[in-house]
Formats: C-alpha cells, sequence, structure tokens
C-alpha cells in the first residue's frame, strides 16, 4: 500500500459512518416514529406517541410508552369514543377489539388497522397481525408489567409527603409529588389536585381498587405534567360517568371509563380495557 493509500484509509472510514448516519436519519419520521425499544417505525412506533416521563424517579414504560392504550385481554369500545395515540392488544387476537369499526391497513400489510375513532395517524395493533406487529407488542406487554413491578416496588410513603393513609378515600385533596400508599382500596368521591413542578412525580400504590366519582375530575398545578403521573393499581380501575383523569394507569386487572369519561394519560392494563364515549389522549 502506498503513502497515498495509507493517508486516505481513515477517511474512507469516516465517508463510511457518514453514510451510514444519513441513511439513518432518511429512514425515520416526525411524530416519534423511532425504531427504538425494538419497535420499528414500519409497526407499532408509527402514530402519535405522546411524552413519556424524563423526570428523575419517575416509572420507565420502555416499549409500552408506544401505546396510549395497551391490554392483554381485550380493548372495547361503545362508539364513539375518541383515541389520540396508538391502540394495543396481546397475546389476544383481533377479535378482541371489539367497537372499533376497524380499516385495514391502506398498503395490504396487515401490520396493523385504523378506525374512526382513532385520530390518525394512531393505529389499532393486535398480535395477530404481521410480523413484526407480534413481536413488538409482546416486547411491549413485558415492559408494561416491569413498569406495574416497578411502581409496586417503590418504597412506601417516601415522597415530598411522607403520606402513607392506609386504606381510604382522597376527599378534597391537594397532594404535592411523592408516592402514596394504601394498604387496600383507594375511593376518589371528589375533585383531587396535583400541585407541582413539570419535573415533579407522583406514585400512587393501591393495593385493590380505584374508583372515581361521577363528574369529578383531577386537577394538575403548577406546572404538574401527566406522563409523570403513576397509578399502580393491583384491583379493578373504574372510572365514573363524565369523569377526567391524568396519569399513567397501570393496572394489574381492568380498567373501565364510564359514559363520556376522559384522561390525559395511557390506560396500560393487564387484562382488558372498556371504554364507554371515552376520550383518552397520551400526554
Amino acid at each position: 500500500m502506498n503513502r497515498f493509500e495509507n493517508s486516505f484509509k481513515p477517511w474512507r472510514w469516516l465517508l463510511a459512518l457518514a453514510a451510514a448516519a444519513l441513511m439513518a436519519g432518511c429512514g425515520s419520521s416526525g411524530g416519534g416514529s423511532s425504531s427504538s425499544a425494538g419497535v420499528p417505525a414500519s409497526s407499532a412506533a408509527a402514530g402519535p406517541t405522546g411524552a413519556v416521563s424524563t423526570a428523575a424517579g419517575g416509572v420507565p414504560l420502555g416499549a409500552a410508552g408506544y401505546y396510549a392504550i395497551l391490554a392483554k385481554a381485550g380493548v372495547s369500545t361503545v362508539p364513539n369514543s375518541v383515541v389520540t395515540g396508538n391502540v394495543g392488544l396481546s397475546p389476544t387476537a383481533r377479535v378482541g377489539l371489539t367497537g372499533w369499526s376497524e380499516t385495514a391497513a391502506a398498503d395490504n400489510s396487515d401490520l396493523y388497522s385504523t378506525s374512526a375513532q382513532v385520530a390518525a395517524p394512531g393505529k389499532l395493533y393486535a398480535a395477530d397481525y404481521a410480523e413484526p406487529t407480534p413481536t413488538n407488542l409482546g416486547t411491549a406487554v413485558l415492559n408494561m408489567e416491569a413498569a406495574y413491578t416497578d411502581a409496586a416496588g417503590r418504597p412506601a410513603g417516601v415522597g415530598a409527603t411522607n403520606l402513607n393513609r392506609g386504606a381510604g378515600t382522597l376527599t378534597n385533596d391537594t397532594l404535592v409529588a411523592g408516592t402514596y400508599t394504601w394498604n387496600s382500596a383507594l375511593n376518589i368521591p371528589t375533585d383531587l389536585t396535583l400541585s407541582g413542578s413539570a419535573t415533579d412525580v407522583w406514585i400512587f400504590q393501591v393495593a385493590g381498587t380505584l374508583d372515581m366519582a361521577a363528574a369529578k375530575k383531577v386537577i394538575l398545578s403548577g406546572g404538574a405534567l401527566p406522563q409523570n403521573i403513576f397509578w399502580q393499581v393491583s384491583g379493578a380501575v373504574t372510572m365514573g360517568a363524565g369523569t377526567h383523569f391524568e396519569g399513567i394507569i397501570l393496572g394489574k386487572t381492568g380498567i373501565t371509563f364510564g359514559t363520556l369519561a376522559s384522561i390525559n394519560g395511557r390506560l396500560l392494563a393487564q387484562t382488558a380495557v372498556v371504554l364507554d364515549e371515552t376520550t383518552v389522549t397520551v400526554p
């Protein structure tokens, strides 16, 4: 090899790296459709994925963060619900997506379907769609379960207020950031205010069911963000008609929203999600 070839060799590597970076950039798109967490842009990463917590102490969602709704047994809706974000179901097949009036993928790929109730470019995914959708969903479900375990494993009552109310009711409360632990059911019969900054984190550990009364709401103040609020619930979650909720619900069992209820956040259920003219919006 002559002197010129020796001097040019490092530049060939730099040019190759630059070309690879350029190709990677061309392969990505806006709206969160990256290939991170093992979810390629051609499948479950497409559509509005929303924001996930980057605050210190937040619960990592992994690939589950690509979905507004993710469930294992079924996702049903009484039309017309409105979902801004992706809907995923696994290991149950697409037969478990009921009430969505599904339309096959326009490109005939069978990677997903669409629905008038899922705001474009959001999509519906299930375990019997074409690969890589089933693989991606399997990863997301594992990450959802890991997020539940993470939240459940946080030290009880640790946080800004060190509050541990045992079994109880939240009535006209304003809660600052921290971890809140209930040893059985939690009932919210009134409005609930969460007051804190955009970097604050709330983790609610509920060993029983979680119920919120009809026509009540969770109110965020001081810059608090829904992606930094985590509701880890071992029992059923039931939101009353007309209720507005905020945060990420990590449900060990089912999540049910009453007529015309709404949430800014995500519904991540290890059994089923049931909607009734519900509005679900990713953070």
